[in-house]
């Protein structure tokens, strides 16, 4: 039997950390069902809707509700008017009557007083999970382990390895993930993913052969809708890859690519492509010059006449859609060494979250 019926858990959740879903689940615990109220203000960079959907995904549990409410009011626990303030914040997302509120945090007794219900304070020396919000947003890679799996894949930083065909691509992303790899602890987790247009097209020429044994690449025939279909299936790779990950994730190619894939295959621009190419947020791409590489056919290749044209139009692409990038050339250490520089300077810039608002002392 529960303790209470209706129990509330509030906090920014800015992001979540295994601290906050060790309150949620205790809370749990007591209740018959449990609220969630995620408040965030509008100065902060991660967005509410994230919070919330992040916050649903680790707690599916059909007794807890995850709602979100925009709090843009300053924080001041000695003013009343302030606290009135902020109630009404909260009980417009929250009307029901609460009977217990669960709290890590020293103003847990005035807000339950406030909520007419006891206040159950939880953990508020951090033993069990040693982690705050702010220690997240200043060290992300430090509380790496703290986090859930969608917050890795938000914060994870990728990186994509894209060129013309022969040019590298593999060998440079593989090499990256191993390279950080090797550095231990978190990034030991480093993963790279592989480009699913090749496998896709692996797939097609087997099934031509099975009907024509004669049959080479030059007879495989690409519909647009099959570009539309790498270009998503590439995204989800991407992303159960960063939910399992290290801070940086290494893509033997990506959606974006893939629509200049779509223009080499079949002649102009697919806007559905493109709008899938625009759903994943990556940080950093790495084009491998065709320039002192060899064109090797491993009999899914075909163009090695259009190379120049294929890095002039990923260069081209890069630069109209504003897309960070370096053109990588020479030997392939010449390539692992500017390829690892670019990415300790991504990594060396940070995450650089918004401060929430200041607290009024």
């Amino acid at each position: 039997m529960s303790d209470f019926g209706h129990g509330l858990v509030l906090g920014k959740f800015y992001p979540p950390h295994a601290g906050h879903h060790h309150l949620v689940r205790t809370a749990r615990d007591r209740c018959a069902r449990l609220t969630v109220l995620v408040c965030a203000s509008s100065v902060e960079s991660v967005p509410l809707a994230d919070r919330v959907r992040w916050m649903r995904e680790v707690h599916p549990d059909p007794d807890i509700r995850v709602v979100g409410a925009v709090d843009d009011i300053p924080v001041d626990l000695a003013d009343p008017a302030v606290w009135d303030a902020h109630m009404a914040v909260f009980r417009g997302a929250v009307p029901e009557p609460v009977d217990a509120v669960f709290s890590s945090e020293t103003y847990g007794a005035e807000l339950g007083r406030r909520f007419g219900a006891e206040s159950v304070l939880v953990d508020q020396d951090r033993t069990v999970f040693p982690v705050s919000g702010t220690a997240v947003r200043k060290d992300p890679v430090g509380c790496w382990d703290f986090l859930a799996p969608p917050v890795r894949a938000a914060l994870t930083r990728r990186v994509v390895v894209l060129g013309a065909e022969s040019t590298g691509t593999t060998t440079l992303a593989l090499a990256l993930a191993e390279h950080y790899r090797r550095r231990g602890g978190v990034w030991a987790r480093t993963r790279c993913v592989p480009e699913y247009g090749r496998e896709f097209s692996e797939r097609k020429l087997a099934a031509l052969r099975a009907r024509w044994p004669r049959a080479r690449w030059e007879d495989v025939e690409f519909t647009a809708e099959e570009f539309s279909l790498i270009a998503r299936r590439q995204n989800e790779l991407e992303d159960t890859a960063a939910r399992a990950g290290s801070p940086v994730l290494f893509c033997d190619t990506d959606s974006f690519a893939t629509t200049v894939w779509h223009e080499r295959y079949l002649g102009g621009h697919d806007p559905r492509t493109a709008e899938i190419a625009e759903r994943n947020t990556h940080h950093l791409w790495l084009l491998t010059d065709h320039e002192g590489v060899a064109f090797e056919d491993d009999g899914l290749r075909d163009g090695e006449e259009l190379r120049p044209w294929m890095t002039a139009r990923f260069g081209a692409e890069l630069a109209r859609t504003g897309r960070q990038f370096i053109r990588v050339s020479g030997s392939r250490e010449e390539r692992l060494g500017a390829a690892v520089a670019a990415v300790d300077a991504l990594l060396a810039r940070g995450w650089d979250f918004a401060p929430p608002l200041p607290e009024r002392r």
